[in-house]
């Protein structure tokens, strides 16, 4: 029996993938957890509408990563903190109070997407990147200076 899965089945495939299975394993188990159905021609059109809206969207969301990467490499970010003797900083520069920084200026990040390896704690000039999608990765300049 042809079915569609709905859900990622072990064994068997993932969501939105036609498979052929046992018509005891599709009756018994795959349709009553809701993890397939019948695959039909209605139901094969309805999956080929749908992986054109979601390769439409994937499109969009592409395009506008790629519109953020370049408003994020036009700017310079200056952080400006208290800092010590040989330019330690009291306390930290975190990717969250990088992603509030670039709120105030109008460009939404994720906190998330701001790939730090451990929170800044020296003053100087740094090189950050930012995944904004997977395949758009933008580079942020980030000057830290002494309040």
């Amino acid at each position: 029996m042809k079915v569609i899965l709905k859900a990622k089945v072990k064994g068997v495939g993932n969501p939105g993938d036609v498979k052929e299975v046992a018509d005891g394993y599709a009756r018994n188990f795959l349709f009553p957890k809701g993890l397939a159905e019948i695959a039909d021609a209605s139901s094969l059109k309805k999956l080929e509408q749908q992986k054109k809206s979601a390769d439409k969207r994937e499109e969009r969301e592409l395009a506008a990563s790629q519109s953020l990467k370049e408003k994020i490499e036009g700017i310079k970010l200056t952080y400006a903190v208290k800092a010590g003797e040989g330019g330690r900083l009291f306390g930290s520069v975190t990717s969250k109070d990088i992603a509030d920084e670039l709120a105030r200026r109008g460009i939404k990040v994720d906190r998330r997407k701001i790939i730090l390896a451990e929170p800044i704690r020296q003053l100087g000039s740094y090189q950050l990147e930012i995944r904004l999608h997977p395949q758009v990765t933008a580079c942020l300049n980030l000057e830290v200076e002494k309040n």
